[in-house]
């Protein structure tokens, strides 16, 4: 049993690294798109592999400048138990006659594409085209956030849930309802299920507001989990005395068996087994709700990426089981919600945001950047009035059908101008505020080997894959 399972791992760590086919090697590259709820994992996704089937608008990737890419096309995913991305109709959304934006991701897809590129530098003269694939796994944002609870104890969890809904309007009722209770009473399955119910309710409010920190994610998706024990409990204050069979204690096992039971065999199955990740967030949608969403963005990013296991990836490390991340994107989306002037300052707040992370990831070898981008533009820049001077504005199509245009207000050139108030607990933006517009896709009429309009997708794919290219 010790050496099938040794082996076991081994095969299954060398058919992440490789793919055989035809008697040659062809490597394979996975790419996980993670990122909160609302911060364009499906558009993003839809984006990329429109524009690498179709790569006029992917200038800035080196394979496509030099011309080495001789065909992409789309493979069935390797692992015949995921489904499939819906690449085909997500695109449809966002192209046909009354585009639309996809729906969210609400379960794990994954999607295989396939690369024949002609070698570069020394090797071009004598080598042949080869194929490389690229799997990119797509996973929802809600699930991601329960991977910072792999190494949080219920008790310490709970305290911490309850120190931040004390400040907030929308968990009234839940607070209510848990200081209300008694922990060290025995356990009553209608009170556990009650009160589940009630703090399930609270983490719809908060996402609706656009909280960051809505854990545990399966409360929010819950799929075929829906009513089972391990999502029927909630965070509760600990009582003096605590006693097998109590609420609070059962509580406790609950959550122990979540993070067992859920968290565990996802983080192994699916988040451990990345080569390659871009963490997607909505920075200008935190900015628009004030600065609490902004720490909320900021704290939870920083414990999600600590769930990583960073660094370089050797070809022995990937054959005994250790895969590593050895490239992170960290991506401001919807940045045609900006003129490009303030593209740069949208991506230092991000980079500014995530530091910590970033730079525990790059201290343990992994390569990363920062970057601010769109996988699919819906707008167009232009240029209107304001109080007698021209402001840079852009332009777009909205529910109604009209077209307005949008002056969101101008972001800091120096992030710790949002930062330090949103750590200090401030309740608002003292200098200015930040407005946003709900933008749909802008009908279109794409020119043969043409993707979709972009905004630094090809720099994104140069970053994250195009080594292996």
């Amino acid at each position: 049993m010790a050496l099938y399972g040794i082996t076991d791992g081994i095969a299954r760590s060398v058919e992440g690294a490789v793919a055989l086919a035809g008697g040659q090697f062809e490597p394979v590259v996975r790419l996980g798109v993670t990122g909160l709820s609302r911060a364009g994992k499906t558009v993003f996704i839809t984006g990329l592999v429109a524009n690498l089937l179709n790569r006029g608008r992917m200038g800035q990737m080196g394979a496509v400048a030099q011309g080495r890419i001789e065909a992409v096309y789309l493979q069935p995913q390797p692992d015949m138990t995921l489904p499939r991305f819906d690449y085909e109709g997500h695109l449809a959304a966002l192209t046909g006659d009354s585009p639309q934006w996809p729906d969210s991701t609400r379960a794990v897809s994954e999607l295989r594409l396939s690369f024949r590129v002609r070698p570069a530098g020394f090797l071009a003269g004598f080598a042949g085209p080869r194929v490389v694939h690229l799997d990119i796994v797509d996973y929802p944002g809600e699930w991601l956030l329960d991977l910072s609870l792999l190494e949080r104890s219920y008790e310490d969890w709970a305290e911490g849930v309850l120190a931040r809904l004390a400040k907030r309007a929308e968990a009234a009722e839940f607070m209510a309802v848990a200081r209300a209770e008694d922990g060290a009473l025995a356990l009553d399955e209608g009170r556990a299920q009650a009160l589940a119910e009630c703090y399930t309710r609270c983490l719809h409010a908060a996402q609706a507001l656009g909280r960051s920190d809505c854990t545990p994610g399966r409360f929010l998706l819950p799929g075929d989990l829906a009513g089972s024990p391990v999502l029927t409990f909630a965070p509760l204050p600990k009582p003096a005395t605590v006693s097998r069979g109590s609420l609070w204690r059962e509580m406790e096992r609950r959550y122990d068996a979540y993070r067992s039971k859920v968290v565990q065999p996802f983080f192994r199955t699916h988040f451990a087994r990345i080569d390659r990740q871009v963490v997607l967030a909505d920075v200008l949608g935190a900015i628009h709700q004030g600065p609490q969403a902004v720490e909320d963005l900021r704290r939870v990013m920083a414990e999600v990426l600590g769930a990583f296991r960073h660094g370089r990836n050797g070809w022995l490390t990937r054959l005994l089981g250790g895969k590593r991340v050895d490239k992170i994107l960290f991506a401001a989306t919807k940045a045609d919600h900006l003129h490009h002037s303030q593209h740069g300052a949208l991506t230092a707040i991000a980079e500014a945001m995530l530091r910590e992370a970033k730079d525990r990831a790059e201290f343990a070898g992994a390569a990363t950047a920062a970057m601010s981008l769109a996988g699919f533009r819906a707008t167009v820049e232009d240029e209107a009035m304001r109080d007698g001077v021209a402001v840079p504005v852009v332009r777009g199509r909205v529910a109604d059908g009209r077209t307005v245009a949008l002056y969101p207000g101008r972001l800091p050139e120096d992030p710790s101008r949002l930062l330090v108030p949103a750590r200090a607990g401030a309740e608002k933006w003292l200098e200015a505020e930040f407005g946003l517009m709900a933008f749909q896709p802008a009908r279109m009429a794409l020119k043969p080997g043409d993707g979709v309009p972009h905004i630094r997708l090809d720099r994104a794919a140069e970053f994250l894959f195009g080594d292996r290219l």
